[in-house]
């Protein structure tokens, strides 16, 4: 990335910030996670440029400034986000890319809505971006800003980061929105996926639907090329080391252990309730153990935290629905007075009380149907600087590609969880202290801000494009120009 200040622009669906409603008034607060840890340092930096929404409906704030970054909210409609972020985003294109785990819906008005809001995005872009400015789109929201912004602005370099699986083509094909996404990210220099399978899914998809010449790792439409790679996310190790070495967080932990009546084994569950986390797998898996007396209680306890998510979603309200009765129907069958089976907790928690839970915890159940990452997985790792607790990991997600010491299984297949959670348990200390160390080594060489910094350096990399002739010193809106619209994609049906 450029060396100069004001170059740096990052556009996601939310602004790196939560609205704290306070005695003196309304105040910003610096949201916890992964993006805004590992971006925060560059954009600092450069006094860069946050493009999002800022998380409720009606007329956007004002722009403003916070710990540097300069950050520029985008409005949506009440009825924009149902159709935009619920519908086309939650409900068509999120089940896709998770392999159809959920069936997928697809309405046009949808189409029309995310289209109309990619829209909006790019146009803030346009006017907030510096000349000559290195863009950074995020996820699956907002595909197609990559080339509308490339239309108002072919002097920007503009790379663009999937966070969530790439389906194989035969998924993909479904889309009737198909062609126009493709060409959406081919307005980027440089497309970044979590694994190199997701990345050849694009290669294939943009040479089959649209006829781009593929020479490797790139492809070349229009007269540009465009790169595709993997570079998986990851977490800022040192801040969970940090905090999971706190003596309140580990007296916390203790305190937990206690409260559940010291168990002899804690499994631990860390997920958003969705149907992509492999919840319902999960506690079948437990109860049948339970049933075939692998396991008892109350020298056994299962804690699930299932953080609430997209509830106004069809397929989140039901799959809340049926976790819950599978917890009751196992605590029924094994729990005891003042002891269930399952401590099901529906609700967020301090980044502080889940380091003490990832202390607490023997076994850890990472079992997702299909997932880009799993961050929970790392951070699971990172708290365990003590080198006990062993990770249950699914095969399908992309952690699994880097945690490969963890004890793995096929989520689809009960009998697979099943045989992971007791090979877990039943292992030796040192063996699991071993393996433990191993995932502990990679995740120090590779952490979140060595991602970010990998992929900018891949992005300034990437083959300069051409330009238009007349010289870009300034962005149209301080030309005083109105930047033209994009001509309309193909929207299929």
């Amino acid at each position: 990335m450029a060396d100069g200040r004001d170059t740096f622009v990052v556009v996601a669906n939310r602004l790196p910030v939560d609205e704290v409603i306070t005695e003196s008034g309304r105040e910003w607060r610096r949201s916890p996670g992964g993006l805004v840890t590992a971006l925060h340092p560059i954009l600092a930096a450069h006094r860069g440029h946050w493009v999002g929404w800022a998380g409720s409906t009606g007329p956007a704030p004002k722009p403003f400034e916070l710990d540097g970054i300069h950050l520029h909210p985008v409005p949506l409609s009440e009825q924009e986000f149902a159709d935009y972020y619920e519908g086309q985003s939650n409900a068509t294109i999120w089940p896709l890319y998770h392999d159809a785990v959920e069936t997928p819906v697809f309405h046009r008005h949808w189409r029309d809505a995310y289209r109309e809001v990619n829209r909006r995005f790019a146009e803030a872009t346009d006017r907030v971006a510096p000349a000559g400015a290195s863009v950074w789109v995020q996820d699956y929201q907002l595909q197609l800003v990559p080339a509308m912004l490339r239309e108002r602005r072919p002097d920007l370099r503009i790379g663009f980061f999937l966070h969530i699986p790439f389906p194989p083509v035969e998924l993909f094909m479904q889309l009737p929105q198909r062609e126009e996404i493709i060409r959406g990210l081919l307005g980027a220099d440089l497309v970044g996926f979590q694994s190199p399978l997701a990345a050849n899914n694009f290669l294939h998809l943009a040479h089959h639907l649209l006829g781009a010449r593929r020479r490797g790792a790139t492809v070349e439409k229009d007269g540009r090329t465009v790169r595709a790679g993997a570079f998986p996310v990851s977490i800022d190790i040192e801040e969970l080391e940090t905090l999971a070495a706190d003596p309140a967080v580990r007296n916390r932990a203790a305190e937990i252990r206690s409260e559940l009546g010291e168990p002899k084994t804690l499994i631990l569950g860390v997920d958003r309730l969705d149907y992509t986390k492999g919840i319902q797998q999960r506690l079948q898996a437990y109860h049948e153990l339970l049933i075939d007396g692998r396991l008892t209680t109350p020298e056994t306890v299962l804690v699930q935290v299932a953080t609430p998510s997209r509830e106004r979603v069809e397929h989140y309200a039901r799959l809340r629905e049926n976790v819950e009765r599978e917890v009751g129907r196992i605590n029924g069958e094994f729990g005891r007075v003042g002891a269930p089976a399952v401590h099901y907790l529906h609700q967020s928690y301090e980044r502080s009380e889940l380091a003490a839970l990832y202390l607490a915890a023997d076994v850890m159940a990472v079992t997702p149907l299909r997932d880009g990452m799993n961050l929970v997985a790392k951070e699971y790792v990172a708290a365990r600087a003590d080198l006990g607790g062993a990770l249950v990991l699914s095969e399908f997600a992309g952690a699994a590609r880097e945690l490969r010491q963890a004890y793995m299984c096929n989520p689809h297949d009960i009998d697979s969880i099943k045989d992971a959670i007791m090979r877990a348990i039943e292992a030796d200390p040192s063996e699991s202290a071993k393996r433990m160390n191993a995932m502990r080594r990679y995740l120090r060489a590779h952490g979140g801000r060595h991602w970010a910094a990998e992929f900018l350096s891949a992005l300034e990399a990437a083959p300069s494009q051409p330009e238009e002739p007349a010289g870009r010193g300034t962005t149209r809106a301080e030309q005083g120009e109105p930047s033209p619209a994009p001509a309309p994609a193909g929207a299929g049906g």
